[in-house]
């Protein structure tokens, strides 16, 4: 378990050092992205290796409905995500929502925690859930108001949907190939 934390902590450490710390973010100019990069890969390693050989430890036990619900949010988790995807003009949802990418990251950690009742789903979903909506506020507060940006064309919104259908599908599957069938047994 203690590599999942040190991952989940490491993770949130990378991705918050440069509002952290500003100054010394500056002071390691290019080379710093490359060690950002560096310790955020590190940290999946250690999410992956800490998540996979954590002992279950069952905290409850989610009813087998919240499968459905977990399928539903990951398909809406999909598409929020999208919503940031345009440069400029973006689909209706990214009109609406300040920061799309990080709303799909705890869309998907509340779904994933519906559905796995285990200590170390809970540090790892909740972890990634915390992070996620720290760095909203880190950002809002950095940024100040937000500007909306302008509207795509409707076609931009069809073509989201069905890319956010297809990597649902894609995900799907590789639950699927990993012995972890998000439809049922």
């Amino acid at each position: 378990m203690i590599w999942l934390i040190l991952g989940v902590a490491l993770w949130a450490v990378a991705h918050y050092f440069k509002r952290l710390f500003p100054a010394q973010r500056t002071t390691l100019g290019d080379k710093g992205k490359g060690l950002i990069a560096l310790a955020i890969l590190a940290s999946v390693v250690l999410m992956v290796v800490g998540y996979r050989g954590a002992d279950t430890v069952d905290v409850w036990q989610p009813p087998a409905m919240m499968r459905h619900i977990n399928n539903l949010l990951m398909l809406l988790a999909f598409y929020v995500y999208g919503a940031s995807a345009a440069k400029g003009a973006k689909v209706w949802l990214g009109t609406k929502i300040r920061h799309p990418q990080l709303t799909a990251v705890k869309i998907w950690a509340v779904a994933h925690l519906l559905v796995n009742g285990d200590l170390a789903s809970i540090v790892l979903f909740g972890g990634l859930l915390a992070w996620a909506v720290g760095s909203v506020i880190m950002i809002n507060r950095a940024e100040g108001p937000w500007v909306r940006p302008a509207q795509a064309p409707a076609k931009k919104e069809v073509v989201l949907v069905t890319i956010s259908l297809v990597m649902f599908g894609i995900v799907a599957a590789i639950h699927i190939w990993l012995g972890v069938n998000p439809f049922g047994a």
